[in-house]
């Protein structure tokens, strides 16, 4: 009897330990499966405004939901190569990343619809193409941070001083001002590439050529070929390859007369982009230049420009079609394998309403409400020529395809650089880039 009892109590107590053991694991399944901790995964390029407006709202949306904000970054292509694992994995490893509109086509797949963020009061906040940017297949994946376009940045005091006024009157007939379509915007650049030291040397050009190895490049020429009229971009409706039709082949022209014809553009266009064109234009080198928006702010600013207080921006020059750009937006992005989802919804709503802060920070953000206010305000002069430059009838994004990359590195890199080195001629080139983009794009 004694050894019967000794086992029962034994069998009782595994029993209630079986019991206790499968309620704890339960208990922690549940908060596993809900994807409950107090925390969010926020992807981010290392030292961009995405990663200075995490870092700087962090606490505040803590104090405000309770969730902490664990930031990510990375490298540029880093953000790009961790959000594609993510996609392919379902990992759940980030519950929201900032991305360039480029990449849209091959993450969309696994992003999460936000067609409930991106209601009509957002949608007339902004500006034109911004949703259609942040879109696939017609459905909304982004919700904006901020935009840009290439603007005209010129020396002021070059265009305003009297003697450089009248010799430009005198010369070809009109007033010296910032130029406004192709023709004058040659004609500057011409004039104001010139021996200043009298040495011998050009020691000021007009402008510059990007013809780097990069999409730089490529989106510096698509401004003008919108500008000819180019609508869509590159590829048209159901495949059709519009590469290497006139206005394409016009704007390629016109970037070779600048370099070959007018050899107003320092040497070397094909080491060249925005990088090295704003340093030339920082140092004194260059009297124009067609840069991104908000490289206006560095121009003024003495710590790192020699021309400071000496700058100025217009809208970005037109052609037969009138105004047109390639704008580069950023989104934020919402993995659709988050297992915080309806968190990371709320911390896309929060950094919106913070879109102020990227303004502050790189000098544009999203909203045109936020322009408005800070277009007025001292150091921000850029903000209305951008915004007319954005609203422009022919600024559009390039096309949501997913060989765009390819298309991108394969046709149209190679192809400006064959005009630009003078290999072939823009005719040539975009014919072979026609010629590579259809082997590129799946049969129709």
């Amino acid at each position: 009897m004694k050894k019967k009892g000794i086992l029962t109590i034994v069998s009782l107590f595994l029993v209630f330990s079986v019991i206790l053991s499968g309620c704890s694991e339960e208990k922690t399944g549940n908060t596993e499966s809900k994807g409950d901790s107090k925390s969010i995964t926020v992807l981010v390029e290392g030292g961009s405004p995405a990663f200075k407006v995490a870092k700087e709202t962090a606490a505040e949306f803590k104090q405000e939901t309770g969730y902490e904000v664990k930031i990510e970054s990375v490298p540029y292509t880093g953000v790009y190569d961790k959000l594609k694992a993510e996609v392919a994995s379902q990992a759940g490893a980030f519950d929201v990343a900032t991305i360039d509109i480029l990449w849209f086509p091959a993450l969309a797949g696994g992003l999460l619809p936000l067609e409930g963020l991106v209601t009509d009061k957002v949608k007339n906040d902004l500006f034109p193409g911004l949703i259609e940017g942040g879109s696939y297949n017609h459905k909304v994946y982004g919700m904006p941070v901020w935009t840009n376009a290439k603007n005209l940045i010129y020396r002021k005091d070059l265009f305003e001083d009297a003697k450089n006024k009248a010799d430009f009157k005198a010369k070809y007939g009109y007033d010296l001002h910032p130029p406004t379509t192709w023709d004058e915007y040659r004609d500057t650049a011409k004039f104001f590439t010139r021996d200043t030291d009298n040495d011998g040397k050009i020691d000021l050009y007009g402008t510059t050529v990007f013809g780097a190895n990069n999409g730089d490049a490529v989106a510096s020429w698509l401004d003008h070929a919108a500008q000819a009229g180019a609508k869509p971009l590159v590829v048209g409706e159901k495949g059709k390859i519009l590469v290497n039709t006139k206005p394409y082949v016009d704007s390629l022209q016109f970037l070779v007369d600048l370099l070959k014809k007018d050899k107003s553009v320092p040497p070397g266009a094909l080491e060249m982009a925005s990088a090295e064109t704003s340093e030339l234009f920082w140092n004194g080198k260059l009297a124009m230049m067609l840069a991104w928006g908000h490289f206006y702010v560095p121009s003024n600013d003495p710590k790192q420009s020699k021309v400071a207080g000496k700058v100025g921006s217009a809208p970005m020059i037109g052609g037969a079609a009138g105004i047109g750009a390639v704008p580069g937006p950023w989104y934020q992005v919402i993995p659709s394998s988050s297992k915080k989802q309806e968190i990371a919804k709320k911390y896309l709503k929060f950094i919106y309403g913070k879109n102020e802060l990227f303004m502050k920070t790189l000098g544009v953000a999203a909203r045109k409400s936020v322009f408005e206010h800070y277009n007025s305000k001292k150091g921000f002069e850029h903000l209305k020529p951008l915004m007319t430059t954005l609203s422009g009838p022919q600024t559009q994004n390039r096309p949501s395809i997913k060989e765009w990359q390819q298309i991108e590195s394969e046709a149209l890199i190679p192809a400006v650089q064959y005009a630009l080195s003078g290999e072939k001629t823009p005719q040539e080139a975009l014919d072979w880039a026609a010629s590579v983009i259809k082997d590129l794009l799946p049969p129709q």
